[in-house]
């Protein structure tokens, strides 16, 4: 009797053990894919029903009414700059792509709660979608039998994004704005350092013990160029000091202590007076 109980417990034990090693196919697999456009980068999270010989549209997926756009888990778009879409813009980050499936145009929402799995309900906040707009459907000729959605018509500038399931296509363009940003950084690189980048070299020679000189030089060029902030004018007094100009050192700290008193920062306060002080006491 004592064996028998015992052989139960070894047998139920591998079966236990059998069973949390089976594993199924998922019957509408995830997918992800990711695509450079221009300057950008835009990521889809999605997953992939297959019709197995189910009528979809209209039947399968009601015309009319919000869908996840995929099976599971709601769809995920991920955009890394401000994009525009169907002429309005929307700010980079990651978004639900919902929709509403029509026979002759589809509604397009993207809503800015990203977590959500299921649209419409009683939880859903209309005042929460970053862009709702329509795209036309149409009519493929050949069948493609698994839910997809894929990239095409890539340009520098913008790409299209299609979804297509059964006979139905359809698509919208996304601006990822490249020649704005493209513009941007020649005009930059044209115009020469800013005042941070000044300010940045200074530092960085008043700290690795090279020409100090140098390190006035280019503090001075970043403070008149707008780096004239508490903190900058901190570290511009610190330079002068280390260059033996003790008077553009107080006047300069004089600037930051007067600035950091406006910005309430007691720190800068107290560093700033204790290195006026020094310095006072110095030249007497």
């Amino acid at each position: 009797m004592k064996s028998s109980i015992i052989l139960f417990f070894v047998f139920t034990a591998c079966m236990a053990s059998l069973d949390a090693q089976i594993r199924t196919p998922a019957a509408s697999p995830g997918a992800k894919l990711e695509q450079a456009v221009g300057l950008s980068t835009i990521t889809v999270d999605y997953s992939r029903p297959s019709a197995k010989g189910r009528k979809v549209f209209g039947d399968l997926v009601p015309y009319g009414q919000f869908w996840r756009t995929g099976a599971n888990a709601g769809s995920k778009i991920t955009f890394s700059d401000d994009v525009k879409i169907s002429g309005k813009e929307v700010k980079k980050g990651k978004y639900s792509l919902f929709t509403i499936p029509g026979e002759m145009e589809w509604t397009i929402v993207l809503h800015k709660n990203a977590d959500l799995n299921v649209p419409g309900g009683d939880g859903y906040k209309m005042e929460d979608e970053a862009l709702r707009f329509t795209a036309k459907a149409e009519k493929m000729a050949k069948m493609k039998e698994t839910f997809t959605i894929e990239f095409d018509n890539l340009k520098d500038e913008s790409v299209d994004l299609f979804i297509a399931w059964e006979y139905t296509r359809v698509a919208f363009n996304i601006d990822v704005n490249t020649d704005t940003k493209v513009v941007a950084s020649i005009n930059a690189v044209m115009s020469g350092p800013s005042a941070n980048d000044y300010m940045a070299a200074a530092n960085y020679y008043m700290n690795s013990g090279k020409d100090i000189n140098k390190a006035v030089e280019w503090a001075a060029k970043g403070v008149s160029m707008g780096a004239n902030q508490f903190w900058n004018l901190r570290a511009y007094s610190l330079i002068l000091a280390k260059a033996g100009k003790t008077s553009e050192a107080i006047a300069a700290a004089k600037q930051s202590l007067a600035k950091a008193k406006e910005a309430n920062n007691n720190d800068y306060v107290k560093m700033n007076e204790k290195s006026i002080a020094d310095w006072s006491a110095m030249k007497k």
